[in-house]
């Protein structure tokens, strides 16, 4: 795997670990089973209003509910089967169920999702004889979104995009990736910001293992939906885990197709983080292409669906460094790298590999918003990381400890020893050798 987490300190430490393999079947199943589907419209469960409905009715002496009509007025009535007046009148109570029914039903939904409510309809309000309380809208709505995602609004409360908290979390727990912190945070927030997107936003992290890039897409995760990795609206590949035989490339194509469509069906908003792209087989990559294509919905009222796409790639890692190491020996501060320095350096080593297909795909050249590069770690940027592994762990700590752990870490280039070769991998788990 091309990275791991660094040690998480804060209001999001409880949060899963981006690094854990989703089972796709898993979460299909659990997605099912939160939701029944409703055609042309929110999902709700209609079985169990109707079984609620005969509790909301109002009785037939109710004052404007009128009786049942009774055989002699029946019998007056033309066209009326007077050799079956049982059959008649179950179809007159059948009829008259549906009608309140489905206006029970309209006003829930109004309730429920305001944005989806349409003006009653002149047959609808000047239908006499019931009334709808609103203590009983109010028990069906919170009977409702006791199982379903239901929000202020008609918005969807999975969805967050908590800008300033990314923000933040980029800023004190990133540590020597300004290139990074800078250009991801001004990238999804203006993507996500855009009235009408016309295509997928395509980031392709790149660096050396431990360096942050599975840090950051959990941020991502943690600060655009309420559940991160979790969400029902994000979906993590990790390519040797999930596709890791050629042979089965066919099968691979129909479940990422699959996975990918009924996600973007269900959210509006989708995260899919691709990890080791580096190793996905070409067939894949181009696969992706249409949906990192995908073009805005027609009509000035539809709302564009936004997908936010990561590859997570150790390719490009020796050139990045090289870069920074000769920038350093010229004098320059680490802070003083830009985009100008690394970038076609960068490009170049991804297309001119011959180790891997990614560099070679049409999805590479020509639908990547941003390569994103990951610097090299030095000693004191692993420190940092020691000490928030301390702090996540609410354990108490000495600058010597901090020092200690950092040491423990293999430093390249041999004559230098400027680089951390694994980055902050493992922090976490190098404190135990500091406890008594």
């Amino acid at each position: 795997m091309s990275d791991a987490p660094y040690p998480r300190i804060g209001r999001r430490s409880g949060n899963s670990n981006p690094r854990r393999p989703l089972d796709p079947g898993a979460e299909a199943a659990r997605s099912a089973e939160r939701r029944v589907a409703m055609p042309g419209g929110p999902r709700a469960p209609r079985l169990g209003l109707l079984l609620l409905l005969p509790l909301l009715l109002p009785s037939p002496s109710a004052p404007g509910h009128r009786a049942a009509a009774g055989p002699r007025e029946r019998a007056g009535r033309p066209g009326s089967p007077g050799a079956w007046p049982g059959v008649q009148r179950l179809r007159e109570q059948l009829r008259a169920a549906a009608a309140l029914s489905r206006r029970y039903w309209a006003l829930v939904s109004c309730q429920v999702w305001p944005e989806h409510c349409e003006e009653d309809s002149e047959e609808d309000a000047g239908t006499p004889g019931w009334s709808f309380p609103q203590w009983s809208l109010e028990m069906l709505s919170t009977w409702f979104c006791s199982f379903q995602d239901c929000c202020e609004g008609g918005r969807d409360c999975r969805i967050t995009n908590d800008f300033p908290g990314l923000e933040l979390d980029l800023s004190v727990q990133l540590h020597g990736q300004h290139l990074a912190r800078e250009l991801v945070l001004k990238a999804v927030r203006g993507y996500l910001q855009m009235p009408r997107p016309h295509k997928a936003l395509v980031l392709s992290f790149h660096g050396w293992s431990g360096t942050g890039k599975n840090f950051v897409a959990q941020m991502l995760a943690e600060n655009l939906y309420r559940d991160g990795l979790r969400s029902d609206c994000v979906k993590m590949f990790i390519a040797m885990f999930h596709f890791p035989h050629s042979q089965f490339v066919d099968l691979y194509k129909e479940q990422l197709l699959s996975q990918i469509q009924e996600m973007q069906q269900r959210c509006h908003q989708s995260l899919f983080i691709l990890d080791e792209a580096e190793k996905l087989h070409p067939e894949l990559l181009e696969l992706l292409g249409p949906h990192l294509e995908r073009q805005a919905p027609e009509g000035h009222k539809a709302e564009a669906p936004r997908s936010i796409f990561l590859f997570l790639s150790n390719l490009g890692g020796n050139a990045i460094n090289e870069v920074v190491l000769n920038l350093l020996k010229a004098g320059r501060s680490r802070e003083e790298i830009t985009m100008e320095h690394v970038e076609s350096h960068l490009q170049a080593e991804i297309t001119e590999s011959e180790d891997s297909g990614f560099g070679h795909s049409h999805l590479v050249k020509e639908l990547v918003d941003f390569f994103v590069p990951f610097l090299p770690l030095e000693f004191r940027h692993v420190r940092l990381c020691a000490r928030d592994a301390f702090l996540s762990q609410e354990l108490p700590y000495t600058e010597e400890a901090l020092d200690e752990i950092a040491k423990m870490m293999t430093y390249v280039p041999k004559e230098e020893q400027l680089f951390s070769s694994q980055g902050c991998k493992a922090i976490a788990q190098r404190i135990s050798y500091m406890l008594p």
